[in-house]
């Protein structure tokens, strides 16, 4: 019985990775006036978030008062590698209708406003 449970826990500790959403690891946001971060999707309980971890000016890291801050929050997959719930825009200190869409290794991020109509995005690239 011993063997048997050693077994199991050694079976479903492989499985576990197969079953991680293929969003989760590390992205590198888009350039935006000089600056772009690394920003780690991981879960946060049943849902997906997303925390800066580097920032980086004209291809120089620095120290962003953001870093350790999550950019996408409570994340829920929809289906098709689409993605809802909330992003925050660091310019504005401001929570968005959020949207994400998986395509490979690129991640199209949406910040929304009016219900989802009107929309900002960025293509992330996976690290």
């Amino acid at each position: 019985m011993k063997k048997f449970a050693i077994a199991l826990v050694a079976l479903i500790g492989m499985a576990a990775p197969a079953l991680a959403d293929p969003v989760l690891g590390m992205w590198k946001t888009e350039v935006d006036d000089g600056k772009y971060a690394h920003v780690d999707v991981h879960m946060c309980g049943a849902k997906i978030c997303g925390k800066i971890v580097k920032s980086f000016e004209n291809g120089a890291e620095y120290q962003s008062p953001n870093q350790g801050k999550n950019i996408i929050r409570g994340m829920v997959a929809v289906g098709g590698g689409k993605y809802e719930g909330e992003v925050w825009r660091p310019s504005n200190d401001k929570i968005y209708i959020g949207k994400l869409q998986l395509n490979g290794s690129k991640l199209k991020m949406k910040g929304c406003v009016a219900g989802g109509l009107l929309c900002k995005s960025q293509s992330w690239s996976r690290l």
